[in-house]
């Protein structure tokens, strides 16, 4: 699946610089209005190339970042706590429910992981 998905990439030519710069506002935890306004789109527009680009609009791609940003953490063994603190989330218990929407699992199935 994966070759499938870089043969295709290849195939699609360098990557939209004003996409990349969503990903990346996105990535550093700004807002999606924060995004359309440092990406000079409308909140409109950037929904639109969002759901074109990546199949889903710009809060769920900043919903995805963020969790991988955790999941990065929660592989170094860092306490879940500490990790929704510094990566985005209100507590750790908002932490564990995106872990379960997003993964279908608990925090401490991926620690174990």
């Amino acid at each position: 699946m994966e070759a499938v998905a870089l043969r295709f990439a290849a195939d699609r030519g360098p990557a939209d610089p004003a996409l990349t710069a969503v990903v990346d506002a996105l990535a550093a935890g700004a807002t999606v209005a924060e995004t359309a306004d440092r990406t000079s789109m409308s909140a409109r527009m950037l929904h639109r190339r969002s759901l074109f680009a990546f199949g889903y609009g710009p809060k769920m791609l900043a919903r995805i970042l963020r969790f991988q940003r955790a999941l990065a953490a929660l592989r170094t063994g860092v306490p879940a706590a500490h990790i929704a603190a510094v990566t985005g989330f209100a507590d750790q218990a908002h932490l564990s429910r995106e872990v379960r929407d997003l993964a279908g699992c608990s925090v401490r199935t991926l620690q174990n992981r």
